[in-house]
This record gives C-alpha cells, sequence and structure tokens, in this order.
C-alpha cells in the first residue's frame, strides 16, 4: 500500500523507489526533506488549484528541483535549476521514461524559481513551483489546513530551515555569480557573498556593443 502523508499518496513506482533511493543517498538531509514537502506541498496546492499534475513526474521534479546545489550534481558553468533539470531527464530516459515526460519534468525544474511564467504552463510545472513557493517563501499557506500542514512537516520537519536552505543557496552558486543574472539567486549573493555585485540589465543595454 502507498504511503499517505497529509493525504498525498507517494507514488511507488519503480522509477519513483529509485528516485527516492537516489536522492535520500546522495543529498543532504536538508535537500532530500525540503524536496519531499515540496512534493507533498505542490500536490495540495494543485489540488487547491484544481490541477491535476502526474503524481510520478510530479514526485521526480521535487526530488530533483534542489539537486543542483549539491555535489555530486553541481556544476560550474550554468545556473543550478538547469543542472537539476539535466540531472532529472537523465535520471527519467534511463529509467525508460518518454522524451515528452522527461522535457516536462525538465521545464518544471528549470523554472522552479521562475515566478509566475510556470502557472501557464503543464500541471506538473505549475505544482512544482507551487510546492517551492509554499516551502521557501511561504506563500499561500492560507489554501492548506493547518492540520495538513502539520501532517507534512512532522513527516519532514524544517528545523532552522530559513537559514539553511539560504546557506545552502550561497554555497550552491556562490562560485558561479555569473549564472545569477536576471534571477531571484542573485539577491542571495547580494545578501550573503561579501564583494558581490549582481550585473545590471540597465548597464548591459546601455553599455553593448550597439553604438548609437
Amino acid at each position: 500500500m502507498s504511503e499517505k502523508i497529509a493525504g498525498v499518496a507517494i507514488p511507488d513506482s519503480t522509477v519513483a523507489r529509485a528516485a527516492t533511493e537516489l536522492i535520500r543517498s546522495t543529498t543532504p538531509a536538508l535537500i532530500f526533506h525540503h524536496s519531499r514537502r515540496v512534493y507533498l506541498f505542490g500536490s495540495l496546492q494543485a489540488e487547491a488549484l484544481g490541477l491535476r499534475p502526474d503524481p510520478e513526474l510530479l514526485y521526480v521534479a521535487a526530488l530533483f528541483h534542489d539537486t543542483g546545489l549539491v555535489a555530486p550534481y553541481r556544476g560550474d558553468d550554468q545556473r543550478f535549476e538547469m543542472d537539476g533539470a539535466d540531472q532529472a531527464r537523465a535520471f527519467l530516459l534511463s529509467h525508460g521514461c518518454s522524451e515528452g515526460d522527461a522535457d516536462t519534468v525538465w521545464t518544471a525544474v528549470a523554472l522552479h524559481t521562475t515566478p509566475e511564467v510556470p502557472y501557464g504552463m503543464a500541471p506538473e510545472v505549475a505544482a512544482t513551483t507551487a510546492g517551492v513557493e509554499t516551502d521557501v517563501l511561504g506563500l499561500h499557506l492560507d489554501r492548506i489546513t493547518r492540520a495538513r500542514i502539520g501532517e507534512v512537516t512532522a513527516a519532514h520537519p524544517r528545523p532552522d530551515f530559513k537559514r539553511q536552505i539560504l546557506q545552502a543557496f550561497t554555497d550552491g552558486f556562490g562560485h558561479r555569480p555569473n549564472t545569477t543574472f536576471g534571477t531571484v539567486n542573485a539577491d542571495v549573493l547580494e545578501h550573503f557573498a561579501p564583494g558581490f555585485r549582481r550585473t545590471d540589465f540597465v548597464d548591459v543595454i546601455q553599455n553593448s556593443d550597439w553604438p548609437e
């Protein structure tokens, strides 16, 4: 029988079980518990919004969404979201999933820090972002009952989570600051990376190679 938390069934397919074991064994507890909460909160927010994401695809997207912050998944030359998206896509293809499903999950992971846009896309993409926004930013907690929130956090506690996730962000892309251009990630480095100066969009336009 599938495990249920706050009324949400945890997918129990071969792919879902493999994803659980992989992420549990290769990422810190902070990332694993956060990722499971993203799945649970994403599912609950989807229910409130009338969306019907595929549970298995949403689960894999949630588990992989922050893998780009940590070794062995973290790279040096692209946004951390794309590192996780690439890993999720490769994982699904290696387990016989379709290109279409793998692309949907890639998009969900790649866009999970992009405000608003995911809500106009596939349910799995929207629900992944909704789960992230709930757990990290505390957005739309009023759509979920206190009882269900309590069940989620009992199963996957979040002690000292705000400080720890901000530290994970700083560690995860502080060595590649240029990848934060135009993203919310630049806010993190502006607060926690001494000497960081964000790339200014207006400066890029005004100082481009185009003559006036």
